[in-house]
């Protein structure tokens, strides 16, 4: 087993870490060493020492300058099924407290992240606190208590009987705990219910990035026969028999006047207002509490923007870059098919692409994918075998719309702890539970 060596890109702010890292490197060398002899012996050489042989002077010579860390790696799989060996558990725990030290450190100076030269990266950073309002639909409280009003109000649907806050549940993450929600007479949607949170700051929306708006998508799914079946006009007929909508359409824009334009901007003020809040363990970790991560979330955190590759497509103080991917879960030519973005550009390349989702609460949100089969664990396996790759049928081997896995998925290796530390890093995301019990809403 040996190490990498990955260059720090600010050495002035690190030289405090010098001694952390000389420790470390000893215990790689000495650990190496102890694989070495294991080769060449059978015996288990359990009880060496982990600072034998080699004196922090030694250990300076072969960190170069500037100031460099190490990070697990140097593993030269045989196949796709090999995984990255399995560290001791006190190798573990001095890898945490050096890991532990150096993210205590400005953002600026953490090690540099594995991205592919086409990705479009942005460091991980704290929640950006507050929610962003269009020109055209600015901001105000008395607009916002509307829209929570309507998206609580099951009188915007069809049958009167769904409401916006049916497939979108404060306690589970603002999506609905389902693999896929039941629709307009409990027909069951195509795809899973993707979180509100957040989703004001999202250029596009939807899985397949169809809407440029949360204007867009309000109006959509209102009309959409399969979800609340509803038209413009018996909406608005509905609300406007309503004394206390009335009053509440004129303190939120002036006057009594109710309109379907009114009814989506006033929704979509109150969907902006869903954003994340540094309540986290990782949020409380970037604000200078050391502890607030475990020791598995410490080394998750690292796994994250280094070995794991997760960062490729998860970054930004959000953990999505907002493009689109395929991860060889386009189901094609089978049950499930689903062509994602490329229905909406007819582009081939876009053939079982998806849009990358932000992971802020994500262990809340279950099941996952687009399609909703996956557990957290599931998903990091997928991961970890470089995506789905389903066998191409001798039928679709001309095919110019076969669908093309994205090349940032690569087998990555990880043995189980590597799993449960990404998992842990996965689990630090999540902010306090929320409650949002529906408001008092017009009865005549």
């Amino acid at each position: 087993m040996g190490w990498k060596v990955l260059m720090f890109r600010d050495a002035n702010k690190l030289r405090g870490l010098a001694r952390t890292a000389a420790l470390l490197a000893c215990l790689s060398l000495c650990y190496c060493g102890a694989e070495r002899r294991r080769a060449e012996d059978p015996r288990d050489v359990e009880g060496m020492s982990v600072t034998a042989s080699v004196s922090e002077a030694d250990l300076f010579d072969v960190l170069p300058d500037p100031l460099r860390t190490t990070t697990q790696t140097g593993f030269t799989p045989t196949s796709d099924r090999d995984e990255r060996p399995m560290l001791k558990e006190h190798q573990y725990r001095s890898l945490a407290a050096l890991l532990r030290e150096v993210y205590s450190q400005p953002p600026t100076t953490w090690p540099a992240p594995h991205i592919d030269p086409d990705a479009e990266f942005t460091e991980l950073g704290p929640v950006p606190g507050k929610g962003v309002f269009p020109e055209d639909n600015p901001y105000s409280a008395a607009k916002a208590e509307l829209g929570r009003m309507l998206f609580f109000d099951g009188r915007l649907s069809g049958p009167q009987q769904m409401a916006c806050a049916s497939c979108h549940v404060a306690d589970l993450g603002w999506a609905d705990g389902r693999a896929r929600s039941l629709g307009h007479g409990t027909v069951q949607l195509e795809r899973n219910t993707p979180s509100l949170l957040n989703s004001g700051y999202s250029p596009t929306l939807f899985w397949d990035g169809r809407a440029k708006s949360l204007e867009a998508l309000t109006a959509e799914v209102l009309q959409n026969t399969d979800e609340m079946h509803a038209t413009p006009d018996e909406i608005v007929e509905r609300l406007l028999r309503l004394k206390g909508y009335r009053e509440a359409f004129a303190k939120a824009f002036g006057d009594e006047e109710i309109t379907f334009e009114r009814i989506i901007q006033a929704i979509a003020t109150h969907v902006r207002t869903v954003v994340s809040e540094p309540s986290s363990d990782f949020d409380r970790f970037l604000a200078g509490k050391r502890d607030a991560l475990s020791d598995e979330a410490v080394r998750g955190l690292h796994l994250f923007r280094t070995d794991a590759r997760c960062v490729n497509c998860h970054n930004g103080p959000l953990l999505t870059d907002g493009r689109f991917h395929n991860l060889g879960l386009t189901y094609y030519g089978r049950k499930y098919e689903d062509l994602g973005r490329y229905r909406v550009t007819k582009d081939p390349q876009d053939v079982g692409r998806f849009k990358t989702p932000a992971l802020r609460n994500v262990a809340r949100t279950a099941p996952y994918m687009h399609v909703g089969f996956f557990d957290l664990e599931g998903v990091i396996n997928i991961y970890n075998a470089g995506g789905a790759e389903p066998r191409m049928r001798e039928e679709f081997a001309n095919d110019p719309l076969y669908p093309k896995k994205s090349h940032h998925l690569v087998p990555l290796h990880l043995n189980e702890q590597d799993k449960r530390d990404l998992l842990a890093f996965l689990h630090s995301l999540t902010e306090r539970r929320r409650r949002d019990l529906a408001p008092d809403l017009p009865k005549e």
